[in-house]
């Protein structure tokens, strides 16, 4: 029989200094009832007491990294918003990344040793295909076949934006129907491994097996707990680990890998945007232009090899550093901008995170839906609406079709840039309104957008500058705010990277706002640059020694109730004793320095030695100044489940005491338990989807 509980306990220090004692918390069996975060789990769940004494840190000098397998391979999968690719790296030649084979497809102009991050199902949903091949299919379908098809592009943001993310979250395609989220993800990564695996085994000469290879699957710093273990999940369905191997996939952070990469740049591997010095020749007012072109040129033309040496030592930029400097990195993505500080520690080169991540959903995407509020504006939203549900493969064209300009797009462009309009588009239109594209230009008073005879959108320079301008504002803006923080207040460099940063509107815009204060370096490819380093933190992942919380964590607690100090509504009388409820017992506060290996120890008595599992609340919070699980802004985010079947013995004692211990200086959230009268480990899970 199962017997679960919210957490709930006392806390025997009595808010003195919790950094010496232990902690056992007696959990006694309760009857489960839904209870919100507002509400007292005391009284919801039918009294559910704890014994504890208080909670401790420990720093682990064991390596916090248990390699409990070997690896022949690392291979990392940079799973973008907009686009997607592979790279992997033989633990043997760790100085070589492999970057994945070209893609079939692609467009003019734009790099495809990355592919687009759309897939396609048949109208049975079965996966079809995936990047240009999905694309390319999908736009030469007959258009009233397409409507049966499910063409999925940018759905990536789901989780980040979804507030309350669970397994069932669904993702709408391009014709309006809905699919499950996680089918998508899955897709996607089987995807990968099957393209990863047959490139590894071409190169072998033989079958390359799925367990000689550790995965690294690359997420934005600033997704939460949820998305993040949804990820997990959906590489586990896809077969790259299992719950059971759960060390052969690492999450990586995305700002992190950029980072742990830009350490081992050469000079030559590099531009430099500030005004502060000149760097191979460029200054900073044709580094922008000239400079970034000619880079591209040279990326080009080295593009065929697809092998990256990267130096064992730390690179050339680093002579410059001292210990203790600091610096930051801005990945510009599709959907979000991800910034992270961190600070080098010499010699080895291991980093030190000193500003828990922040962002938002400031990527080259916000610059599409600028796009498409114009489009609103010139034919109408009703008919835009329609146009996306009626024709959206011809939508996609046209959205293809804008994104090729969209890289056009420059500080110091004079001529028009031109976007075609599928005959669809035209014609639909027509038939929509009952006159023609051309007169609804006319009509709409948008100055800067002309029609061409040739079929085409005609946006000046400043019209398309416009676009971009939302979304550059908010990146500003946000690094604004950020170097306010003291933390923030000496850094020596400032690494642009991600898709976006490719932009020179974005360059340009950084230099001028801070070229006075840090050195701007942008990598040479760098729309690699996360991909690249995502492979180093696969094959060394203890190199980011300290992160910062980005959230308050906790439980509940009962504490004894000291009258004047407590509030009245918080009393709760048992056997005669006087207890205060909902009293918040926190294991880490929001932007606390945490280092790779330090632990926090709980310890937890079953009420009866049959009971066989125990079930926690976790509740976080933005705030570090939390006193109750009912403060505002306290939210229950899951759960600790401890499956005590298989640990019990002969010799088990009556009192059982199930020690837990959490670590928070990870990518993601992780707990063991171990029960200490027999040693045994005991099957712990934190769960942050399905509480």
């Amino acid at each position: 029989m199962m017997e679960s509980v919210g957490v709930y306990g006392f806390c025997g220090c009595k808010g003195k200094s919790k950094v010496k004692c232990d902690s056992r918390w007696e959990i006694t069996a309760a009857e489960t009832a839904p209870t919100s975060a507002y509400s007292s789990p005391a009284r919801s769940l039918g009294d559910t007491g704890i014994t504890p004494l208080s909670p401790s840190h420990i720093l682990n000098d064991a390596d916090p990294v248990s390699e409990q397998q070997t690896f022949l391979v690392v291979v990392a999968i940079d799973f973008g918003t907009t686009s997607s690719g592979y790279a992997y790296s033989f633990t043997k030649e760790p100085e070589c990344i492999h970057v994945m084979r070209r893609w079939e497809g692609g467009d003019p102009g734009v790099s495809n040793q990355k592919t687009p991050t759309t897939i396609l199902l048949t109208p049975e949903r079965k996966f079809h295909s995936f990047g240009y091949a999905a694309r390319d299919f999908y736009h030469d379908l007959d258009p009233n076949e397409a409507k049966q098809w499910l063409y999925l592009e940018k759905f990536k943001m789901k989780l980040h934006t979804t507030g309350d993310l669970t397994m069932d979250t669904d993702l709408t395609a391009a014709n309006g129907k809905k699919v499950k989220a996680l089918e998508i993800f899955t897709y996607a990564l089987q995807y990968f491994k099957e393209q990863a695996l047959k490139e590894l085994s071409d190169q072998a000469g033989s079958d390359f097996e799925n367990s000689d290879v550790r995965w690294v699957i690359t997420v934005p710093a600033i997704w939460k707990q949820p998305a993040k273990q949804f990820m997990r999940e959906a590489a586990y369905q896809a077969g790259l680990a299992s719950p059971e191997n759960s060390e052969q996939l690492i999450i990586a952070l995305e700002p992190e890998a950029a980072s742990i990469y830009c350490r081992k740049l050469r000079l030559h591997q590099m531009i430099e945007l500030s005004s502060k010095a000149v760097v191979n020749g460029y200054s900073a007012s044709d580094t922008v232009g000239a400079g970034f072109a000619q880079a591209k040129e040279h990326v080009r033309r080295n593009r065929q090899s697809r092998t990256f040496l990267v130096e064992n030592v730390i690179g050339e930029i680093w002579s410059e550093l001292e210990e203790g400097d600091k610096y930051v990195v801005v990945d510009s993505g599709g959907g979000t901008v991800d910034l992270t500080v961190h600070q080098i520690r010499l010699p080895e080169g291991h980093l030190k995170e000193l500003y828990k991540a922040t962002g938002g959903p400031y990527g080259s995407l916000g610059v599409d839906y600028e796009f498409e509020k114009l489009l609103c504006k010139i034919f109408g939203e009703d008919f835009i609406e329609q146009f996306k549900i009626k024709r959206p493969a011809a939508w996609v064209d046209l959205m293809i079709a804008f994104e090729s300009r969209k890289r056009a797009a420059a500080p110091d462009r004079t001529n028009p840039l031109n976007i075609t309009l599928p005959f669809s588009f035209i014609d639909y239109y027509k038939k929509f309104r009952g006159h023609s594209v051309e007169h609804a230009l006319r009509k709409s008073n948008v100055d800067f957008v002309k029609w061409s005879s040739q079929g085409m959108l005609r946006m000046s320079p400043d019209a398309m500058n416009a676009l971009f301008k939302p979304t550059i504002d908010s990146i500003i803006e946000h690094l604004r705010d950020l170097f306010q923080k003291p933390e923030v207040s000496t850094v020596k460099f400032l690494f642009l990277v991600g898709g976006f940063a490719e932009a020179p509107l974005l360059q340009q815009a950084v230099q001028a706002a801070f070229g006075d204060k840090c050195r701007i370096i942008i990598p040479q490819d760098v729309g690699l640059t996360i991909l690249k380093g995502a492979v180093l933190f696969g094959l060394d992942p203890a190199v980011i020694k300290v992160r910062r919380s980005p959230l308050t964590y906790g439980v509940g607690v009962l504490n004894r109730y000291v009258e004047g100090k407590h509030p009245p509504e918080k009393l709760l009388v048992k056997d005669g004793t006087r207890w205060c409820t909902d009293v918040f017992d926190k294991f880490i506060s929001a932007d606390q320095s945490v280092a790779l290996g330090e632990l926090v120890k709980r310890s937890y008595t079953p009420a009866k030695p049959s009971q066989l599992v125990i079930i926690i609340n976790i509740y976080s919070s933005e705030n570090d100044d939390v006193s109750f699980i009912t403060d505002p802004g306290v939210k229950k985010c899951g759960t600790l489940r401890l499956d005590l079947t298989g640990t019990s013995g002969a010799a088990v004692p009556a009192r059982r005491e199930i020690q837990t211990l959490m670590q928070f200086g990870d990518t993601e959230i992780k707990a063991t338990a171990v029960d200490i009268a027999t040693s045994k480990s005991v099957k712990v899970g934190i769960d942050f989807l399905n509480y």
